[in-house]
């Protein structure tokens, strides 16, 4: 018993970790509700990673203009991960962004006005902000967020809702 025990704890290890696990840098939140509110909304951290928010949502995919953050934090709600990046980022950066999230259903991509840092991936209560658009924890917090996490309504819809930007 003792040497399958042994044999399976790698096995069982490296399934674990497969999830994310933790992620440098990775900053945390509590917030503890959404209610929904018509309006603007001021938010303690940009871009916001929950709170009160729009009785809508923001359909899920890529913007080439700011989004509105009450919409946006809906949709973190439902489980999708916010990526936003500063304006001004070089177009092939963009472009990257864009293939990163090619495909996957529970992602916005928009720019964000008000942020410093070149990239930051936000979802509800996690936020992670990076300077190259290529490091490799892009990929691990959309691994681990989208559709996971903190996400009070994981699985609720990310489309048929509100399209519109800023």
């Amino acid at each position: 018993m003792k040497r399958m025990l042994l044999l399976t704890l790698p096995v069982l290890l490296a399934a674990c970790s497969q999830g994310g696990g933790d992620i440098e840098g990775v900053q945390t939140f509590k917030n503890e509700g959404g209610a929904h509110q018509e309006g603007r909304v001021n938010y303690a951290q940009t871009p916001p990673p929950g709170g009160a928010h729009n009785p809508a949502w923001q359909n899920c995919g890529v913007y080439n203009r700011p989004l509105y953050d009450e919409y946006a934090v809906h949709s973190l709600e439902h489980g999708a991960v916010w990526l936003t990046y500063k304006p001004g980022l070089p177009a092939e950066q963009v472009e990257a962004l864009k293939r990163v999230v090619d495909g996957r259903t529970y992602t916005l991509l928009s720019p964000h006005e008000t942020q410093t840092a070149p990239l930051v991936l936000t979802a509800w209560n996690a936020q992670l902000k990076v300077q190259d658009v290529n490091d490799p924890r892009v990929k691990q917090f959309l691994q681990k967020y989208e559709q996971g996490g903190e996400a009070p309504e994981v699985g609720a819809s990310c489309s048929g809702a509100y399209s519109g930007t800023v």
